[in-house]
């Protein structure tokens, strides 16, 4: 049985959640705090981290977490106008965010998804590549460009892989969120377009002018080697 931290401070949207997630035979653990949060944290497949908390912010929790090394993935749940919240969280190493007030069955897809994503990662072939000035090893999560390395999260790093084994293919939002997030199509977020850009931002001689990770305007993106 997976087991999920709900880390949410208010009892009317954690008992709503219990119930979700223990009908879909989840075991659950609750935190009221990001302290509480961080002192829970062990065995848990997922945890589901409001980003407005009492003593610590879900963005302090999220920080703290991948800076100890823990891996398990983070679904943040934010406000509808917390848009810098959402990017600094993804930053931090959340591996995706959904906006309040959201549909519980869009959640439960989306924990779904992140629970399977592991298997669905499993084809992915090339375990190092190079283009342009970059050098990627992916047996060893070793980016480097121009000779330093670049620290990539694990999503992105993910979502590299993918467009390396799929040079010049046109790649729709809908065919990267199935691929690299475990997400069926339908599944509406902007988690894509956010990563791709910090790809080049990373990756891209000039970010604003890509020659590898090029956009197709109504198709989505192509990796040019």
């Amino acid at each position: 049985m997976k087991r999920i931290l709900v880390v949410e401070d208010e009892p009317g949207m954690q008992m709503m959640l219990g119930d979700a997630l223990r009908a879909e035979n989840y075991a659950v653990d609750f935190a009221s705090d990001g302290d509480s949060a961080l002192a829970m944290v062990s065995h848990q497949d997922l945890i589901l981290l409001d980003l407005m908390l009492p003593k610590k912010s879900g963005l302090d929790v999220c920080r703290e977490l991948r800076q100890r090394g823990i891996t398990i993935p983070i679904l943040m749940l934010t406000a509808r106008g917390e848009t810098h919240d959402r990017v600094i969280g993804l930053r931090l190493g959340a591996d995706d965010y959904l906006t309040k007030p959201f549909a519980m069955a869009e959640l439960l897809a989306r924990i779904e998804a992140i629970l399977r994503r592991p298997a669905s990662m499993l084809s992915l072939g090339s375990e190092s590549f190079a283009f342009g000035d970059v050098r990627a090893d992916f047996r060893r999560a070793i980016v480097q460009r121009a000779g330093e390395p670049v620290e990539l999260s694990a999503l992105e790093l993910r979502l590299l892989r993918y467009l390396v084994d799929h040079p010049g293919e046109v790649l729709s939002r809908d065919r990267l969120l199935e691929a690299v997030w475990g997400y069926k199509a339908g599944v509406s977020t902007r988690t894509v377009d956010v990563h791709i850009s910090w790809l080049r931002q990373k990756l891209e001689l000039v970010p604003g002018q890509p020659r590898h990770i090029l956009t197709l305007h109504g198709a989505g993106y192509k990796f040019v080697p």
